[in-house]
This record gives C-alpha cells, sequence and structure tokens, in this order.
C-alpha cells in the first residue's frame, strides 16, 4: 500500500464513506429528534430546540451560559456528515493580531471543533461529525458539551481583547 507520509494512506488509497439515502438520513434525523428531544427535558443549559427553517434534516439548540449569555448551535445533516456551528462573536474592532492570534492558539487544542471567520468576518465555532459518529448518541453529548465548553471558556478572553475599549 502506498503511503501519504506518517503512516497514512495516499489519498487515492483512503476509504471515503458512501453517500447515505434517504431512508438512513431519515432514520439518524430520527435519532438526533430523540436526543435533543431529551436534552430539551434533562440538560439544564438547554433553553429550546426547533427544527431549521432550510431543511428537514436541521435544528437550532439554544444554550444559555455564564460568560455569553444566549447562544444558538446549528446542526445540519448532510449525506456523509452532521455539522454544527455556533457565531461566536462580531468581527474585532481592534487588536486584530493578537484577537486572531488568540483564536489560534485555542484551536490547537479543541477537538472537533474550530474558530473560523464566516460572514461579515464574525467568529463562529464550527465542526463536523462523520454520520455514523453522529448515530452514536454519547458523541453528540460530547459535541454539545464541548460546544458549549468552549463558547463559554473563550468568549470573554476573545472579547476582552478585539473590543478592549469597550472594558476600559
Amino acid at each position: 500500500m502506498c503511503t501519504a507520509g506518517f503512516g497514512r494512506p495516499a489519498r487515492s488509497a483512503r476509504q471515503v464513506s458512501a453517500l447515505a439515502d434517504d431512508a438512513e438520513l431519515e432514520a439518524l434525523a430520527a435519532r438526533i429528534d430523540g436526543w435533543l428531544g431529551e436534552q430539551l427535558v434533562s440538560n439544564p443549559v438547554v433553553a429550546a430546540v426547533e427544527r431549521g427553517l432550510d431543511g428537514p434534516r436541521s435544528w437550532f439548540v439554544r444554550l444559555t451560559g455564564e460568560e455569553k449569555d444566549v447562544f444558538t448551535v446549528r446542526f445540519r445533516l448532510q449525506q456523509r456528515t452532521l455539522a454544527y456551528e455556533t457565531f461566536v462573536m462580531p468581527a474585532p474592532e481592534e487588536n486584530q493580531a493578537e484577537f486572531y492570534a488568540h483564536l489560534l492558539r485555542r484551536n490547537r487544542r479543541m477537538y472537533g471543533a474550530a474558530f473560523a471567520i464566516g460572514e461579515e468576518e464574525a467568529i463562529f465555532l464550527q465542526g463536523q461529525l462523520g454520520n455514523r459518529e453522529a448515530a452514536d448518541l454519547d458523541e453528540l453529548d460530547r459535541v454539545l458539551g464541548s460546544v458549549y465548553q468552549w463558547v463559554e471558556q473563550f468568549f470573554r478572553p476573545a472579547l476582552r481583547i478585539g473590543f478592549a475599549s469597550k472594558f476600559s
């Protein structure tokens, strides 16, 4: 077998997950619906769960935090992946180099998500799972808990860097 360095298979030899058909996606969507329903009842930080308007396989999960009062995680089930993202804050008004360096350093310590620049230069936290992993409710718990923890942990320090004059 050909390797592409570091003992990994070359790109042409890697396995690509098969596209899920509609029946598989509907079954996974129903599983995610059930899990989100349980979260709404049993998880004190989950304030609301709504289905997305952009298709039958997306959800908005509103979370209540302490550092950031309220934020919403959007989940989108696609043919191969479950993508998730949350808006963290608008583009920084000042100290841009320090601000982006701060977020890049945080990215190095996170698993399953990363800070990214989105529309209008806003900061998002985003990630994705393969659909096989998304079927595991413990993995969904890990994702939701991790996104919550990272927003809570990194929001205030990033805000103080990117909007420093507002805290003077």
